[in-house]
């Protein structure tokens, strides 16, 4: 029977211990994760707001800056702020979302089993971050959506 000091076995306890506590932590840490991406917010879209868009990423049409206004869950004015959103705004001013559509386009990627399909709120509960990609192996499938300056009107 080979001797092993007793200083070895608590350098290897130790490590044993400390591997575990590292595996249990990376879970954790990965779980909360996890659930903030696919949190869900409560928010109803109002009858009528503006917000502004900053569209990105891929080969969508949807690219640029846009200031928009919504009246009854339908675009009534799109403005582009840069040379992008100008040119949809003008071209294709159809292709300009609400954000309840935004909210949609992210729900059928999840259905779609995208695999990035998540979204940050702000405090009031609207959408202020999108991010979608259906093939991470795919060029040019992403997008990513920054709302901000919402305001409901009345």
């Amino acid at each position: 029977m080979t001797a092993v000091s007793r200083s070895t076995r608590a350098v290897f306890s130790a490590s044993l211990i400390g591997g575990l506590l590292w595996a249990v932590a990376a879970c954790g840490a990965e779980t909360a994760k996890s659930t903030s991406a696919h949190r869900r917010s409560n928010w109803q879209e109002p009858s009528a707001y503006t917000y502004t868009l900053h569209s990105s990423e891929g080969e969508r049409s949807l690219i640029g800056t846009f200031r928009i206004t919504v009246r009854d869950g339908a675009v009534v004015k799109a403005a582009g702020l840069d040379d992008s959103g100008r040119r949809v705004a003008q071209d294709i001013p159809d292709a300009v979302p609400t954000m309840g559509e935004l909210l949609e386009e992210l729900e059928q990627a999840r259905r779609d089993d995208a695999d990035v399909a998540e979204a940050e709120y702000a405090a009031e509960g609207h959408p202020a971050r999108i991010s979608l990609d259906w093939e991470k192996d795919a060029i040019d499938d992403e997008a990513l959506y920054v709302i901000s300056a919402y305001q409901q009107l009345g």
